[in-house]
Formats: C-alpha cells, sequence, structure tokens
C-alpha cells in the first residue's frame, strides 16, 4: 500500500479477487457515496475524495463535523504483490483498492472503519488492515518482534470472523505480517473497546 505523501491519517486495503474496471467500481461506488457525503470529487489521477456529512448512512450516531477530514478512494496499484504470501487463500487477489483518511483521531477511525465495511460488503472483498492489530509498539511494553506478535495473535484470536496473518517482504530479507480479515472480522472489531487502526 504505497500512500507516501497523500495523508497523515490511517487507510485500509480492499481486496477483491474477481476483476473489475476501476471505472466500473466508482461508477458503482460514487452514487452512494453522494448520498450521505458532500463534496464528492473526482481527481485528475482518478482517485476520489469526499467529505463525510451524515453518518446515519453508516449507522452512526451525529458526530462533529469539525473533527472530521477528507476521506479517499483509489487504485492499489501493488496489488497482487510478488512478495506477498497468499497462500492463506483460495486464489490470489486480482486488484486492491485503499480507502484512506487524511488525518487521524477516533472519530476517522471509526468512520473509516465504517466505510470499509460497507466498501467490503458492497465489493465482496477482503480488507487489509495495512498491519498487526494490536501490534504496534508502545514505549514500556516489550516491543521485540515475538512480543508484538504475541499480543496481535492474542487481539485477534479474541475477535469473530476469520482474519488470516499475510506475510511480506520488508527490504533487505526481512518478512513481517499484516492481518487480513473478512467483513464479520471487521463488524466484530468495530464492536470491540480497544478499536481503532493502523497509522
Amino acid at each position: 500500500m504505497a500512500l507516501e505523501g497523500r495523508m497523515s491519517g490511517p487507510a485500509i486495503g480492499l481486496w477483491l479477487f474477481e476483476p473489475r474496471g476501476f471505472a466500473d467500481i466508482l461508477a458503482d461506488v460514487v452514487p452512494w457515496l453522494e448520498t450521505f457525503c458532500e463534496p464528492v470529487e473526482s481527481k485528475a489521477d482518478g482517485d476520489v475524495d469526499f467529505w463525510v456529512r451524515d453518518g446515519s448512512a453508516l449507522g452512526l450516531r451525529d458526530f462533529d463535523p469539525a473533527d472530521v477530514c477528507v476521506f479517499f478512494l483509489s487504485k492499489d496499484e501493488e496489488i497482487p504483490a510478488q512478495d506477498e504470501d497468499y497462500s492463506p487463500f483460495p486464489r490470489p487477489p486480482v486488484q486492491g483498492l485503499i480507502i484512506g483518511a487524511g488525518c487521524s483521531g477516533p472519530v476517522n477511525h471509526v468512520l473509516l472503519g465504517h466505510l470499509t465495511l460497507a466498501l467490503a460488503r458492497r465489493l465482496d472483498a477482503l480488507i487489509d488492515f495495512d498491519g498487526l492489530l494490536g501490534g504496534h509498539r508502545t514505549a514500556g511494553d516489550d516491543t521485540s518482534d515475538e512480543a508484538v506478535l504475541a499480543r496481535a495473535r492474542a487481539l485477534a484470536s479474541d475477535i469473530p470472523g476469520r482474519v488470516v496473518e499475510v506475510s511480506y517482504d520488508t527490504g533487505g530479507g526481512g518478512r513481517w505480517l499484516r492481518h487480513v480479515g473478512d467483513v464479520e472480522f471487521l463488524e466484530a472489531w468495530l464492536r470491540h473497546p480497544d478499536f481503532h487502526l493502523n497509522k
């Protein structure tokens, strides 16, 4: 997921296993976004920027619009990736999308999670969390790879739905893991008291 310079908030990938043109996806998704977002702007590179104005369309209560930043939807040019291990799946994804927030903060994490859930349902996609959930390295915690992985696995094992670890190349011969889950997993993760997205 290459997003350098694009945002400072969280981002989530959507993995599609049936090919669809990005223009066809946008033709389906943009009218839906326009029912609760404004403005919805198509960019020269094909990406779409939008501002969520009505959270009720996502099943959310009111929020302060001042806390909400721009969201975007774009193609993930790196999916499928040569360095990722897709062996947990019947076949590799054929394409990917990225949905992200231009800034962080609890409201934007929740909105992004609910936007992703709705899009994953609409597009029959799996969710790439762009890292290990619960695997962040916090000062005061054991930050060894083994401890980080143990915390991430403990968290993921307590959440209903399917989630798998996908390994990828970190450069220099190293490998690390990201969580990829289904709609049921994301739905349960959104209800979890420690819900947050990777940033």
